[in-house]
């Protein structure tokens, strides 16, 4: 069985998630202002639940998944993001290709936390065999537009996701 692998920046420990962080994932999944762009409602703590089971599952069965972003200094939770198969229904599909997803509690928004956590995130994936990652970004929310230009990723499509407007963004391995 596979594992997140501990990631070090600066700033922060990207670790993979535990059962005691079901209340800090409930904390962020339940607050308006971080699901706005992400699906638009807040979660339940059964939904949130699952998630947690889906980010360790996804290690074991695939090899990659979501890690905690955590404060280097205090350990403090910060949020989360990584690599997932949604295995979404969207025109045009993901197919197999892992999908970048974060989100970050309100405290830690707007300070540079996302990036530098993908960015760590990205040089893990680029050192695997995944030759491609995509993600998808609500067209209304700019921060993560400019953060998922700022990586290397670029529009490719336009769709709609459950009734919402979305944008498909690709990125490729650096040569």
């Amino acid at each position: 069985m596979q594992h997140a692998p501990v990631l070090e920046t600066d700033r922060l420990i990207l670790q993979g998630h535990q059962l005691s962080d079901l209340d800090a994932m409930v904390a962020l999944w339940t607050d308006p202002n971080v699901v706005r762009f992400i699906g638009g409602r807040p979660s339940s703590r059964e939904e949130t639940w699952a998630r947690l089971l889906r980010y360790a599952g996804s290690w074991s069965l695939l090899g990659f998944g979501f890690w905690t972003f955590r404060d280097r200094a205090t350990g403090a939770y910060l949020g989360e993001g990584g690599l997932l198969q949604g295995q979404r229904a969207l025109d045009p599909d993901f197919g197999a290709t892992p999908e970048v997803g974060w989100a970050l509690t309100p405290g830690a928004q707007g300070k540079g936390i996302a990036g530098e956590a993908l960015g760590a995130i990205l040089g893990w994936a680029d050192a695997q065999p995944m030759a491609k990652t995509v993600c998808m970004i609500e067209p209304d929310n700019a921060p993560s537009i400019r953060l998922a230009n700022r990586l290397g990723f670029e529009e490719y499509a336009q769709t709609t996701y459950h009734g919402a407007r979305a944008n498909l963004y690709a990125r490729s391995r650096p040569a």
